[in-house]
């Protein structure tokens, strides 16, 4: 696996915004290099060697299937009795604290100095190996909005890490609905719903999926229903976080 920080941030997503992309990264360049967390000294990463040691790792004791935490590494009962589409999810953070403040940084501030760092994390949580690197499509209006698909970013980098191809046109997402994170859980799997479409023949590929955080699953299971549609005959998460259901 290469090493992360000779992976250098491309343009955002959408075109229109690369010009302040490359302003942002030439000031960033220039002046000295501060942690995004404490504004301690940090001149290799985003962050420094404190705060980076702090961040909310994922037990290793968890579904090998969903990544919800067991006690002996089994699959968990959900996944038993409702078994996804997805044949197992890798996460290298639980999404808490000091990362859920990197992750917003990176995905609504368009702080894209954090992808190699983020996307080095993702493949030392050692994913299954696949044939092909998805990213999570984002919705139309969305990607206008906030100028870039952050999944893109952090798949550009695991690919060069994990010398895996990608295609970030193999999908696209054909409509723009509520925002999962604004819905209750039990309201994600419907709100998701058909969401998806495939433009490219996936027979016989092990695809993987890469995004910045899963939380209920549900987005990344409508999207794995439809890369098998495709042909694909594994479909693997590989994420940044993952969000643990309280009590």
């Amino acid at each position: 696996m290469r090493d992360a920080s000779s992976v250098m941030p491309r343009p955002l997503s959408n075109s229109k915004e690369a010009i302040f992309d490359y302003c942002t990264r030439f000031v960033h360049a220039i002046l000295p290099q501060r942690c995004l967390l404490c504004t301690a000294a940090a001149p290799l990463r985003p962050l420094c060697d404190d705060c980076h040691a702090q961040l909310p790792a994922l037990t290793l004791a968890r579904c090998p299937q969903c990544a919800t935490p067991t006690t002996a590494a089994q699959l968990c009962g959900a996944c038993i009795a409702n078994p996804p589409a997805y044949a197992s999810v890798s996460a290298a953070y639980q999404y808490a604290w000091p990362f859920s403040t990197l992750i917003q940084q990176f995905k609504y501030a368009g702080n894209l100095a954090l992808a190699p760092m983020l996307a080095e994390a993702l493949c030392a949580s050692r994913p299954t190996p696949v044939d092909l690197i998805v990213p999570m499509p984002l919705g139309p209006a969305r990607l206008r909005e906030r100028g870039f698909n952050q999944a893109l970013e952090l798949a550009r980098v695991a690919s060069v890490l994990t010398n895996t191809p990608l295609s970030a046109n193999a999908c696209r997402r054909v409509q723009d609905r509520a925002p999962q994170a604004m819905l209750p859980w039990r309201e994600r799997a419907k709100n998701i719903r058909g969401a998806f479409v495939y433009n490219t023949n996936l027979s016989g590929l092990r695809v993987a999926v890469v995004d910045d955080v899963m939380t209920t699953g549900a987005t990344l299971n409508e999207l794995a229903r439809t890369l098998r549609k495709a042909g694909a005959t594994e479909v693997h998460g590989w994420m940044v976080g993952r969000t643990l259901k309280q009590g």
